[in-house]
């Protein structure tokens, strides 16, 4: 089943990444990456053969992805010998409210906009980077992206300071809901900062 929020994922990580704006394709979405490691992200809204077997039928450049609602066994039979599994995320939302982070010791939090984009970051005092995040509003939905804790700082809740500062800056912008991809092993963190699940969202590669 695909989530009612996945077309403004599919917007909203295009803005938060600086892609061009997504085109509508029959089984859904396609966002021309021009990246090396992903030329063309194509996001199915449909997940019958035919949607797939079109999808795949459009790829003729190494390095172009499909990402789907799908079971990726299923998936795989329909989309033939040049495609390779690449993992499946999950999908997950959940309600914002604006909190008062706390902000650990010997560290600092900082929300710049750009362009729609919310950067946030996290240093410590002698300047350097300790975790950061982004996030883009559309049509009233926050969408995370790129969260990350580097090896040195983790286990000190700095995780939950950029979640909870992205979530502030957005309620900022209008947002009163938000929407993410996570990884299976992501999935238990932002459980417990109340997101919920929406859908598996598998990923395939085309590799030649």
């Amino acid at each position: 089943m695909v989530p009612e929020l996945a077309p403004v994922w599919v917007k909203g990580l295009a803005v938060a990444r600086r892609n061009p704006p997504p085109v509508e394709v029959a089984w859904g979405l396609r966002v021309d990456v021009g990246r090396p490691k992903e030329r063309v992200r194509h996001v199915l809204l449909r997940t019958d053969e035919a949607a797939v077997r079109s999808a795949a039928a459009e790829v003729t450049v190494p390095n172009s992805w499909i990402k789907a609602f799908i079971d990726p066994e299923r998936a795989l039979t329909w989309l033939g010998p040049n495609w390779q599994y690449g993992g499946t995320n999950v999908l997950m939302t959940t309600t914002l409210s604006r909190a008062a982070p706390r902000v650990p010791d010997d560290y600092t939090v900082t929300a710049e906009v750009d362009d729609g984009i919310t950067h946030v970051r996290v240093r410590t005092a002698a300047g350097e980077v300790a975790a950061a995040g982004y996030a883009a509003v559309v049509d009233g939905v926050a969408v995370v992206d790129r969260v990350e804790t580097y090896p040195a700082h983790q286990r000190r809740g700095l995780g939950t300071l950029v979640m909870q500062t992205l979530a502030g800056t957005a309620v900022e912008n209008g947002a009163r809901a938000a929407v993410l991809s996570a990884t299976v092993e992501g999935r238990a963190l932002y459980e417990t900062l109340g997101w919920t699940l929406c859908a598996p969202l598998a990923e395939f590669v085309h590799r030649r």
